[in-house]
């Protein structure tokens, strides 16, 4: 089937025609930039899976901390986080982690005996409060950078692959004049070989880039989007505390 179809293509006008009247530089650009749309379109594939994930796992923990309107760290709480490894969940763990040192510093300092992995809230300082937000902040700028990882690479090949079709265009055009100059032929018969050749390379550059850029675009929008739940977890978490805080100070004047 394979052998049928190139004998076809070198029958008639065509891709591999084309392909076959390309010079070394022009077949090169071609091979080059086939093999960065493979690579384009593996990134793209792991990359939405990864971020769509990442986008179901953030939703489902977010909901279960709003629908948690006990204690902030309790247990099942806790322990959902441990399961899940979406970004809420480890921003969470993260806060939580720095929030029970500063409780557990503060019962010692007081002098209560905590049981094992219990959360007691102690009244925080504002630099601790500061302290638990940094934190916070810090994970979700990690959790950004993961995202993100090869995206880059994915804006570059949508930058440079129609370039490079430009060039070897370019290159293949003026390859076919010198050859028609040096062969003293005006003949437009033999300059169509050659500018088909060349032009094959613009082709197979818009091949990789506008895929490329549709996936960016995709992509970089739903990274956009995780970006804002993760912020607005972040405040939410940072509000449970304050509120903690406050029935704190409550319990305490009462």
């Amino acid at each position: 089937m394979f052998s049928q179809f190139l004998l076809i293509g070198a029958s008639s006008p065509g891709v591999y025609y084309a392909f076959e009247n390309s010079d070394g530089v022009g077949k090169a650009i071609v091979v080059i930039l086939l093999i960065g749309s493979v690579f384009t379109w593996s990134v793209m594939l792991d990359k939405a899976m990864t971020i769509v994930r990442a986008k179901k796992m953030t939703a489902r923990f977010a909901a279960a901390f709003r629908a948690n309107t006990r204690n902030i760290a309790t247990p099942n709480l806790r322990r959902e986080a441990s399961q899940m490894a979406g970004p809420t969940a480890v921003i969470y763990e993260a806060g939580v982690e720095k929030l029970l040192q500063f409780y557990e510093d503060g019962a010692a300092k007081n002098s209560v005996a905590l049981a094992p992995g219990a959360l007691v809230p102690t009244k925080l300082s504002e630099a601790q409060f500061n302290a638990v937000e940094a934190v916070l902040e810090r994970e979700v700028s990690g959790q950004i950078g993961e995202l993100e990882t090869r995206i880059g690479i994915l804006a570059t090949l949508v930058s440079l692959s129609p370039f490079c079709g430009l060039f070897g265009t370019v290159w293949g055009v003026m390859m076919a004049f010198c050859g028609i100059a040096a062969a003293g032929k005006s003949d437009f018969t033999a300059l169509a070989p050659g500018v088909a050749g060349a032009l094959l390379t613009t082709v197979a550059g818009l091949v990789v880039a506008i895929p490329s850029l549709v996936g960016y675009n995709m992509l970089t929008t739903a990274i956009r989007e995780i970006t804002v739940a993760m912020d607005n977890f972040t405040e939410e978490f940072m509000v449970r505390v304050k509120l903690e805080q406050l029935e704190l100070q409550k319990s305490k004047t009462e």
